[in-house]
């Protein structure tokens, strides 16, 4: 297949279609294969993804290590469309625990240092902060990260999680790439606000999530059990009489698919991809298989009675449960 591709903004890289989102890779589902992952990475570069997103925090390090030997395996044609883009911020303990955000200028090219390593690169393709931290002006922030990119370390800038005005701020101090976001057909909330203003300052979407960690993939069944350290296990939505009733949407658009003869997930991947131009899905796939069904999603073209039939199976705010829980809520810029 020849690979799409979608520009990250006006002033922001040339990227495919759809992005390898990484994070799964690295425990925050459970225990992930190391051989398949690597494997699954290395597949998604034969097949023209050139976007790959991971975090400094993703299994402390252990994501960008992952990347990196993948980079360092690849065939140089490959290694080189490779673009990475990195989230950094989040505070972690050695037992996994969250303690808050560190967007200090001086903690910004702290992080930075440390990912160059481990990645093994001489410079991040997109640099962002995971969240808002609540205690620094974005202007701070983001200011760091432009010095970063006048030094070369940094190529653009992003911006992960923010609101509307946060977004105005940042822009007003430097040139932003994309803005990562949770976007897919149960969780809508961008449309409201933080699109359009992306739209009107010329910001492209990385939407994370476009499958709602799987919920509507089509492969997750009312008893499925979660382990503890799986996300999902304390996520409202997989959470008993919610998991029921957003299963239930998951089985409308179930009857969507199979009309058109492909799955729910790449329908639900399709349905992002036809939001515009200026989103990029990111799959979270974490072997071969899936991504191999992701991937299938490009060729899925939806009409506009698609469209309609698919908004009537699952209209906006059509879920039960937040797509965090609340401590989690609460730290969402673009929430409030």
């Amino acid at each position: 297949m020849t690979m799409r591709t979608r520009k990250l903004g006006t002033t922001g890289p040339q990227v495919s279609a759809l992005g390898l989102g990484c994070m799964g890779m690295s425990g925050m589902y459970g225990e992930a294969d190391r051989a398949e992952s690597i494997a699954t990475i290395h597949a998604a570069l034969e097949a023209g993804v050139t976007l790959l997103d991971t975090g400094d925090f993703y299994g402390m390090g252990h994501n960008e290590l992952l990347i990196n030997e993948v980079l360092r395996t690849a065939p140089a044609a490959l290694r080189e469309n490779a673009l990475v883009s990195v989230k950094f911020g989040a505070l972690r303990g050695p037992d996994g625990d969250w303690y808050g955000f560190d967007g200090r200028p001086a903690a910004v090219k702290n992080f930075a240092a440390y990912s160059l390593q481990r990645l093994g690169v001489d410079h991040i393709d997109v640099y962002r902060p995971s969240r808002l931290d609540p205690d620094v002006p974005i202007e701070e922030t983001v200011g760091a990260i432009a010095e970063l990119v006048e030094k070369g370390w940094v190529r653009h800038i992003g911006l992960s999680e923010v609101g509307a005005d946060t977004i105005r701020r940042a822009a007003a101090t430097a040139p932003i790439a994309d803005l990562q976001i949770e976007y897919a057909l149960i969780s809508r909330g961008p449309e409201r606000e933080i699109l359009p203003t992306l739209r009107e300052l010329g910001i492209a979407v990385t939407a994370y999530g476009v499958l709602s960690r799987g919920l509507i993939s089509g492969h997750v069944t009312p008893d499925q059990g979660f382990a503890a350290n799986d996300f999902r296990a304390h996520s409202p939505r997989f959470q008993g009489d919610n998991l029921r009733h957003n299963l239930t949407l998951v089985e409308s658009l179930r009857k969507i698919a199979e009309e058109k003869g492909v799955s729910v997930a790449q329908i639900a991947i399709a349905w992002v991809l036809s939001r515009g131009e200026d989103i990029v899905p990111l799959v979270g796939a974490r072997t071969r298989q899936r991504l191999g069904e992701a991937l299938g999603a490009l060729d899925v073209t939806l009409e506009e009675a698609d469209l309609a039939a698919i908004e009537a199976a699952v209209p906006a705010d059509a879920a039960a449960g937040e797509r965090y829980a609340a401590e989690q809520m609460a730290m969402l810029d673009s929430e409030r």
